[in-house]
């Protein structure tokens, strides 16, 4: 893809699952990607899978819930690897359950490890997009389900991302930074979870789907971050884009 190759990415979560998969591609196209997460291993993981394929990555260890450590884990980047173009914001604590169900502590950490973590990176991160930048923030189609049982905190947290997006998109579009928010249904571990746990309900969401699958964490997840940062896509901004098989209705 035009244009990515030399840049610097931040991504979040990419220990596994859809992080680990957009990281990878990312990698591909000659990004330097910042691997962040929780665990060390999965992200020193990651960083051998993307080293392997000749590529260049950095493992950072990131609670994105605390504010200091995610001004710590920017400031590395940037000196590490040399400046910051693409910021991913991936990790999500998820709050499922009905609200009767969620606990204040759940719907918190969901808010603070999503929307919040979101506008911190986001802002943190600002000085050193502008100009040639890209953010791409992880929402879901869960947050556009017709009935929204057991899935109002999580659908809230996410939708809130969308806002933000939509707000950094206007606010930041003339300091030549675009930002877009993705929507993905993917074979992640939050996939395997739903699947195993809830077998019958997973499997009719599953059938609604056009293309009868569920997307592949690099291939259709990665594969279409690398395109929304590259050249091709340089005049999408502020768009909401579902990569779900055509099972959501965003209109």
């Amino acid at each position: 893809m035009a244009g990515l190759n030399g840049k610097v990415a931040l991504v979040t979560g990419a220990g596994q699952g859809v992080g680990q998969g957009i990281a990878l591609a990312l990698a591909s196209e000659g990004v330097a990607v910042a691997v962040t997460g929780r665990t060390r291993a999965k992200l020193d993981a990651t960083v051998k899978l993307i080293e392997a394929r000749g590529g260049r990555a950095l493992a950072v260890a990131l609670e994105v819930k605390d504010a200091a450590a995610i001004s710590t884990c920017v400031d590395t980047v940037v000196r590490e690897l040399g400046g910051l173009q693409i910021l991913v914001n991936n990790a999500q604590e998820v709050p499922l359950g009905t609200l009767e169900q969620v606990s204040d502590e759940a719907f918190s950490a969901g808010w603070e490890s999503g929307p919040l973590a979101t506008f911190r990176l986001m802002k943190r991160c600002y000085p050193h997009l502008k100009g040639d930048g890209c953010i791409i923030n992880l929402g879901s189609p869960a947050a556009k389900r017709w009935d929204m049982s057991g899935y109002g905190a999580y659908g809230a947290v996410k939708e809130a991302i969308r806002q933000l997006t939509r707000a950094a998109a206007c606010e930041w579009g003339k300091d030549g930074i675009r930002t877009n928010c993705l929507l993905p249904l993917a074979n992640s571990p939050a996939m395997d979870w739903w699947t195993r746990e809830r077998p019958e309900e997973s499997a009719a969401f599953i059938a609604t789907v056009p293309q009868q699958r569920v997307g592949d964490c690099e291939q259709d997840i990665g594969r279409l971050v690398v395109a929304l940062c590259g050249d091709d896509c340089r005049y999408v901004n502020g768009q909401s884009i579902a990569a779900d098989g055509g099972q959501a209705f965003l209109g």
